[in-house]
């Protein structure tokens, strides 16, 4: 598997190029700012952009998608439920394959209605899973709920979603906001303050104050 993570814009946003090694098909995750950087990776790893996944409609991961898909001629997919202009509206537990790699679709709603993970997993080397979480988790943080859309019942039931992923999983987030660029399940249930919840009721407390 072919995978670049870029830095892009003020606001230290993620943008992803993944492809199959053989083939050289992939897709594009979140193009914001910066396209120019983006589109040189792309050509670096010499993929031919199939598809450009966001994982929520907020302008600073959806900014770039209409550049980057006159650039690459990728189809611009989404949550079904995403105001922005997509070609493809995907649905929970949906699965997208594109030759060694696989795509499921996990509906996250909580800091945005509309937000998605997507898990990535390479048959060719069954060791290696990426799960890209956008705005919803991040390295030692979450996405905030106090924003139009946001609500934090709806991103309680995200992380448990999460939270019975494997341990080995890896957490691709959509910012740049913590201690290392990846992490993953396991060291997120150790060390991230937002997923040491027992109840509900807990997890509301500590995205009230979060959100103040």
């Amino acid at each position: 598997m072919e995978f670049m993570q870029i830095i892009v814009g003020n606001m230290k946003n993620f943008t992803y190029v993944v492809g199959d090694s053989e083939t050289r098909n992939g897709f594009i995750i979140d193009p914001s700012y910066d396209i120019d950087k983006v589109i040189t990776a792309v050509r670096k790893l010499d993929i031919n952009i199939k598809y450009i996944f966001n994982t929520h409609s907020h302008w600073d991961h959806t900014i770039g998608n209409k550049e980057a898909a006159q650039r690459t001629g990728g189809k611009i997919c989404a949550h079904k439920s995403s105001p922005t202009r997509i070609d493809r509206g995907l649905k929970d537990k949906e699965v997208i394959k594109l030759d060694a790699l696989t795509l499921r679709i996990m509906h996250t709603p909580g800091h945005t209605p509309d937000g998605i993970c997507y898990l990535l997993s390479d048959k060719t080397d069954t060791k290696k899973n990426y799960l890209f979480t956008g705005d919803t988790l991040f390295v030692g943080g979450c996405g905030r709920t106090d924003l139009p859309g946001g609500k934090e019942a709806d991103l309680f039931k995200s992380f448990q979603k999460i939270m019975k992923l494997d341990d080995h999983v890896k957490i691709c987030p959509g910012h740049d906001y913590g201690s290392r660029l990846i992490s993953s399940i396991r060291y997120e249930k150790r060390h991230n303050s937002f997923l040491q919840f027992e109840n509900k009721e807990e997890f509301l407390k500590v995205m009230e104050t979060a959100n103040r």
